[in-house]
């Protein structure tokens, strides 16, 4: 495994086909995901997609959105019919790349590994960057904090945590104005792919 931008091989050949047209137009692909298809549940193909230094929005994901509609009616290879959505990875974006982890340095994440490792499958810590191909992460044990290395191919799943000082890191970023007295409402952590912000959306029917 080299990342987890897609995971099963009909996510990996649509990356094939995704990435090239995303980083033609200045962008990258962050996670693609192909969904639904039991029953009569019509299949959406979810795709998380940034810009390189960040700050993606609606026209943006619009943009992206007329031009793999474009490719994928002529490669055509989902046989079913879809709905596919463009959108920005969210605050609490997933971490699917080994770079991801040495950008987002200093902030909380929760990391899940296929195996277990000392007895345990989740972590959760502050990234402390990246050793080669190992993720360093700073947990909290009886004795204290400790920083541990897990092998990139370990990982099974890894996204930031939601936090007041990451939203407003967020919206610094973005020139955002921040309440008067600098708070936030209370933050409800989800897990999984509940969590993730699907604002800049743009939804096109195959």
């Amino acid at each position: 495994m080299t990342d987890l931008i897609a995971k099963t091989a009909m996510d990996r050949r649509l990356a094939d086909i995704a990435q090239p047209v995303i980083e033609g137009l200045g962008y990258e692909l962050i996670r693609l995901r192909l969904m639904g298809g039991h029953g009569k549940i019509q299949r959406t193909l979810q795709i998380m997609a940034d810009r390189p230094e960040g700050g993606i929005g609606v026209e943006d994901c619009a943009k992206i959105s007329t031009a793999l509609s474009a490719v994928l009616d002529v490669e055509d290879p989902i046989e079913d019919l879809y709905t596919l959505e463009v959108s920005s990875p969210g605050i609490d974006r997933p971490l699917t790349r080994l770079k991801d982890f040495e950008v987002w340095k200093g902030w909380e994440a929760r990391i899940e590994t296929t195996e277990l490792i000392d007895g345990q499958r989740r972590f959760k810590g502050g990234l402390m960057g990246v050793e080669n191909d190992e993720i360093l992460i700073e947990i909290d044990q009886q004795g204290g904090p400790v920083t541990i290395g897990l092998q990139f191919d370990w990982l099974s799943d890894a996204k930031l945590i939601l936090t007041d000082e990451l939203i407003a890191e967020m919206l610094k970023q973005k020139k955002v104005a921040l309440p008067e007295d600098g708070g936030f409402d209370e933050i409800e952590e989800l897990d999984g792919d509940e969590a993730d912000e699907a604002d800049d959306t743009p939804e096109t029917k195959h």
